[in-house]
């Protein structure tokens, strides 16, 4: 018998076993090891993030938004103000089918097609927003209505709002703008500003006029507060609060009793006047006809509405006073007669003989004056008095149009005055430079005889035309004109006065502004363009007509009014300031499309001003407006090139 053989080898066996206990217990150990390391990350150096993580679970951070500003007329009546309503407001990115959730809600709370229509153009241009307005000013029984319901719509909420609202609409609406939704634009304006974090939670923002101008002081600083929330997301206690400081109010110097007075003064015409006072560049009035209801646009305007006021022949929505550039017509000789006077090419006594035309030397083209015949004998006094255009193509022939360019663009003309609104047009106030660089053309003759007349390639704003008066009434003085007069801290009251800013003072002879100012009361006495409009006044005004030519009358042809389409007709101007020996308020006036300065321009500076310094218009005034516009009379005046 074999004997039994031993195959085990037990201290092998034990070797082995043995090395894989210590590989399995080494690799436990290292993936403990890691577990450890990755706890001590998270426990130990992660523990701020985490905490702050685990708070924000139950803290929640809700932007508290502040207040808007005031703004007001110089005498405290309230131009904007706001209101509390509240709305019904819709999260797009918690709903799935937004238009069967608005067919549904409609069915509840009366939502128009001008709701969805403006909805759906918020939708498009608010990509960034949690929440968006479907309705505005939700009565306590549509609220009531929507709180049985709310547990259908998911998504949905009804929010507290403070509404903005212009109780004066039209009367203002160039003035003050309007504040409308941001849209992403404006964020990414705000962004780059540095501006974005006072703006959460805020919906609306300054788009046009003071509203856009002055956004800074109107939106106030956002305040917000640390809610205790639950899982569900249930607020269960405010834990901090910090509270949001309103914006500042805004006085305005415009004097709305003026305005009214102005925009009653014009009726159904269109056009702009600008009201300066010259002791401080305020301004008093600041009219552009039409105006629009700027109510309109603050929800977002509807799409219906937008297109009434942008495609209308009217164009309300364009600025006039601001943005309106029209040839300056005769309003602009006695600034062509200062410079006759200043640059020592006209003494007062010099008169000429002017037999309704005007020739340069060696040229056949006659550039005719508004009379045919001529004015006879004319000195600088009565060219002014009675608009003689042949003096100015004589004048300008001599000054050249560089010495033109120089001296009037001291008055303001051809560049921005610097108004506290944005959105200002520079107009156009010429020279040989500019056309070259604009036309690669060098400058002629008859170039010039063109612009001595505000006519040619001569461009101005009825405002810088009021800027213009302004500096001739203070004897020089140019001060910034400017609409916000104060700003009111809304938490202590604080009134801070803004100062008048003097440009610069211009140093003109004393002597030869007073020829120029003498001349400018007789246009308003009997024999002068103005004189209907001078009529009975109670003060003495100084003023100089003009009229634009809308279309110009090819050479030999005479101006007809009545047979020339109502929008091609000339536009009527007036250049004005009271009373004369101490002026409070200088103007400019342009009625688009109404023939002469003297008839329909003139009467509604007399109007302005009988309100401004007797507190009513009087009789004589009121008399003269309703009087047919188109008066052909002795000044009916018109500069055909």
């Amino acid at each position: 018998m074999k004997q039994h053989v031993e195959l085990r080898n037990h201290p092998a066996e034990l070797h082995k076993f043995r090395l894989r206990l210590s590989i399995s217990a080494g690799f436990v150990l290292i993936l403990f090891l890691i577990l450890y390391a990755r706890f001590y990350y998270l426990q130990v150096m992660q523990q701020e993030h985490y905490q702050t993580l685990a708070e924000a679970n139950r803290i929640s951070i809700s932007p508290l938004v502040p207040n808007r500003g005031l703004i007001y007329d110089r005498s405290g009546r309230i131009l904007a103000q706001n209101y509390s309503a509240y709305t019904l407001e819709v999260i797009p990115s918690q709903i799935k089918d937004l238009e069967a959730t608005l067919n549904e809600l409609a069915d509840i709370i009366e939502i128009t097609p001008t709701d969805r229509q403006r909805f759906k153009k918020l939708l498009k241009e608010s990509k960034r927003f949690k929440s968006l307005p479907v309705r505005s000013r939700l009565t306590d029984e549509e609220i009531a209505t929507f709180a049985v319901n709310r547990y259908r719509f998911p998504g949905v909420e009804i929010k507290a709002r403070v509404l903005r609202q212009y109780p004066e609409k039209e009367i203002v609406s160039h003035i003050v703008g309007y504040i409308s939704r941001i849209n992403d634009q404006d964020l990414d304006q705000l962004e780059n500003n540095g501006e974005l974090h006072n703006y959460r939670g805020s919906q609306h923002i300054g788009k046009i006029g003071i509203e856009q101008s002055y956004e800074k002081q109107l939106h106030g600083i956002t305040g917000f507060e640390e809610v205790e929330t639950d899982a569900a997301g249930r607020s269960i206690r405010v834990l901090s609060r910090t509270p949001p400081l309103s914006g500042s109010n805004l006085i305005l110097s415009l004097d709305l009793g003026l305005q009214e007075a102005a925009e009653k003064a014009f009726g159904d015409r269109r056009g702009a006047l600008v009201a300066l006072d010259p002791n401080n560049g305020e301004v008093l009035a600041f009219v552009s006809k039409p105006g629009y209801d700027n109510n309109l646009f603050i929800g977002g305007i509807d799409q219906e509405n937008w297109n009434l006021l942008n495609k209308s022949i009217d164009r309300p929505l364009n600025n006039r006073a601001l943005r309106g550039v029209y040839p300056p017509g005769s309003t602009f000789k006695p600034f062509m007669a200062l410079a006759a006077l200043e640059l020592g090419k006209r003494t007062p006594e010099y008169s000429m003989s002017d037999p309704g035309f005007f020739s340069l030397p060696g040229v056949d083209r006659r550039y005719r004056d508004w009379k045919p015949g001529g004015h006879g004998r004319v000195d600088l006094h009565k060219s002014l008095v009675v608009s003689c255009d042949t003096y100015y193509y004589s004048l300008a022939n001599d000054l050249g149009i560089d010495n033109i360019h120089s001296f009037i663009g001291q008055f303001g003309l051809g560049k921005r005055t610097g108004i506290d609104i944005e959105g200002e047009v520079a107009g156009l106030l010429p020279s040989s430079a500019w056309k070259m660089s604009q036309y690669k053309q060098k400058w002629y003759a008859g170039d010039t005889i063109s612009v001595s007349i505000g006519q040619g390639y001569n461009l101005a704003t009825p405002l810088q035309l009021a800027f213009a008066t302004m500096v001739i009434a203070n004897n020089g003085k140019a001060y910034a004109p400017r609409l916000v007069k104060q700003i009111q801290n809304s938490q202590t009251g604080e009134v801070e006065d803004i100062p008048a800013k003097l440009l610069y003072s211009l140093n003109l002879k004393p002597k030869n502004l007073e020829v120029v100012k003498n001349a400018l009361v007789d246009v308003t006495r009997p024999g002068g363009t103005a004189a209907k409009a001078g009529a009975n006044a109670a003060y003495t005004f100084a003023g100089k007509t003009g009229t634009s030519q809308v279309i110009a009358i090819k050479q030999g042809e005479r101006y007809n009014e009545k047979a020339i389409n109502e929008r091609h007709r000339d536009h009527a101007m007036f250049i004005a300031y009271a009373p004369a020996e101490n002026p409070k308020i200088a103007l400019a006036v342009l009625v688009e499309n109404t023939g002469t300065g003297g008839s329909t321009a003139a009467p509604i500076a007399r109007q302005v001003f009988d309100y401004f310094l007797l507190g009513k218009p009087s009789e004589a005034a009121i008399a003269q407006l309703a009087e047919p516009a188109a008066d052909h009379d002795h000044h009916h005046h018109h500069e055909h090139l």
